[in-house]
């Protein structure tokens, strides 16, 4: 063999020896931590805040180099139950994790759903956001205390658009509002939508009296005028946002959602140990501190177990709260 060639032979061999494959099985780190490959399963439809949550922070760690490719893609369908037993039914798969949050935990007793978010492998709780009671810009409700006045004069006609199916957030929100007005929550007439996104028009059109949803998902059309936001569910008013929160406006109710990450069940230790590593280190990132700025949301980050032992308490806590209001 010639000189020529066996460099040739040799340096071929190097390069299979010295680069990594774009993907690999499970999710995989190379020497830098970075994570090779995710699918992400979204819940509810594009636009809805499982969306935005999943798309952001996947866009987040491609960005600061924690992930090298993930796959966005939604499986909506009765409050997100169907995209929860779609993972629970990817047992041991590694390269799959689902972005999900409060409405699952109501939807999973609402639809009787046979999984439970008990059944995943928590990963980690991310953040925390206020709802907001918004109106389209035509609206004849231009304060909070109007629109309640007219919701107890005639609770059948005033209809309230969420963007979550029964239990979930946008309809424990306006249920614990009614009960706090006097209104009982049987006699709401509500209208759920899959996500803020499928919201949006209904609202705009004047389909629904009011809505409630995510502040994330609605802050450019709030910016750009479209929407007015009467009040907010948060103790504390929203830097950015014109608008008091429902105690400031007679309703004394305080209401935060929330959204995490969750994997199948029966992955490796060292699976499990990869994907809480790499949304630990996407919360010391800029490109994460900006994300949270820009939509609104607020810091709530829990890995692992400790995620695992508030998921269960919020099983606990929903199941009160449906019962309480009638409604489980």
């Amino acid at each position: 063999m010639s000189v020529k060639v066996w460099v040739s032979v040799a340096t071929a061999l190097l390069a299979v020896l010295l680069v990594p494959p774009l993907l690999t099985p499970g999710a995989d780190s190379g020497e830098s931590g970075q994570v090779r490959s995710l699918r992400v399963l979204v819940p509810n439809a594009p636009g809805g805040g499982y969306d935005i949550t999943a798309r952001t922070a996947a866009k987040a760690m491609e960005d600061a180099d924690l992930l090298r490719n993930a796959e966005v893609f939604n499986l909506p369908g009765a409050g997100g139950t169907v995209g929860l037993g779609r993972t629970v039914g990817e047992r041991g798969n590694g390269k799959l994790i689902m972005s999900m949050g409060l409405g699952v935990v109501g939807a999973v007793y609402t639809n009787k759903s046979p999984s439970s978010l008990l059944d995943t492998t928590p990963i980690a709780k991310l953040i925390e956001e206020p709802d907001i009671v918004v109106v389209g810009k035509d609206s004849p409700y231009t304060s909070m205390q109007q629109l309640v006045d007219a919701w107890k004069a005639n609770p059948g006609t005033v209809t309230v658009g969420g963007g979550s199916a029964p239990g979930g957030p946008d309809h424990l929100a306006p249920m614990l509002i009614a009960k706090a007005v006097g209104l009982p929550p049987k006699t709401v007439n509500y209208i759920p939508f899959d996500g803020g996104g499928e919201l949006l028009a209904s609202v705009l059109g004047g389909k629904v009296a009011f809505g409630v949803s995510g502040v994330g998902e609605y802050r450019d059309q709030i910016q750009a005028g479209t929407l007015r936001v009467l009040a907010v569910t948060s103790g504390d008013r929203i830097p950015g946002i014109d608008a008091p929160t429902l105690r400031q406006s007679g309703v004394d109710v305080e209401f935060t959602n929330w959204r995490g990450i969750v994997a199948p069940p029966g992955i490796s230790d060292t699976d499990r140990a990869k994907l809480v590593e790499v949304f630990t280190r996407l919360q010391k990132t800029p490109q994460w501190a900006e994300a949270l700025q820009r939509n609104g949301w607020t810091d709530a980050f829990a890995p692992g177990d400790e995620f695992r032992t508030f998921l269960e308490n919020e099983n606990k806590r929903v199941a009160t709260v449906l019962k309480d209001l009638g409604l489980a």
